[in-house]
């Protein structure tokens, strides 16, 4: 196995999933369900969001092609989406703990998808599988992302000790900055993609 490529891939990986960024979000999402049902939704959501980097890891240009999709559309239909959640969560309509279920599926959108298997971890991946010559370079790129899920993982399992310290009241204080975090995370999402699309646009028409 390549170590300098697993490091690189685990690097790049863990800057751009952030997981101590995650934590607040999480506990948004999650602070109001039993401690089981918290953990439950870490592990869905690590094993949502590896499920889907591995997919477009190894099929993602070629779904992209088949629909007719570019990265930047992926890019802007991520941020529209958080932008949803984020309004949620500034207005407090994720307070209301009494439909579990529903409260249960924020572990698969937003968390799984698209914070964590978000487009800038897809791209990431898709360009270091593109950029793989052999096997050994294989090997090191599903080790780096197997890497990065198990820290992800080990932080969402012990957030557990930030909820007992902030509370309640603590939880409903970092909804709303969480909530304010993931309207900035979304907009600059859409930038991005709007920038993407002007400069793919713009390049082609020269």
């Amino acid at each position: 196995m390549d170590f300098k490529l697993f490091g690189e891939v685990f690097v790049t990986l863990l800057v751009i999933v952030d997981p101590p960024g995650m934590v607040p979000i999480f506990l948004a999402l999650t602070g109001t369900l039993p401690k089981r049902d918290r953990r439950k939704a870490g592990r869905q959501a690590v094993a949502l969001a590896f499920g889907v980097i591995v997919v477009f890891a190894l099929l993602g240009q070629t779904l992209l092609d088949y629909l007719h999709v570019d990265l930047p559309a992926l890019q802007g239909a991520g941020g529209l989406l958080l932008i949803l959640i984020a309004l949620e969560l500034l207005t407090g309509k994720t307070d209301d703990a009494s439909d579990r279920q529903a409260t249960s599926n924020v572990a698969l959108v937003p968390l799984g998808v698209p914070l964590l298997a978000g487009p800038g971890a897809i791209v990431a991946t898709m360009l270091f599988v593109q950029n793989g010559e052999n096997t050994a370079d294989y090997v090191a790129i599903g080790a780096g992302i197997v890497a990065v899920m198990i820290v992800v993982l080990l932080v969402l399992r012990f957030s557990d000790v930030i909820v007992r310290v902030l509370r309640p009241g603590g939880i409903e204080v970092l909804t709303r900055i969480a909530g304010l975090l993931l309207a900035a995370i979304a907009v600059q999402l859409i930038a991005d993609s709007v920038a993407a699309f002007v400069t793919q646009y713009t390049g082609q028409a020269m």
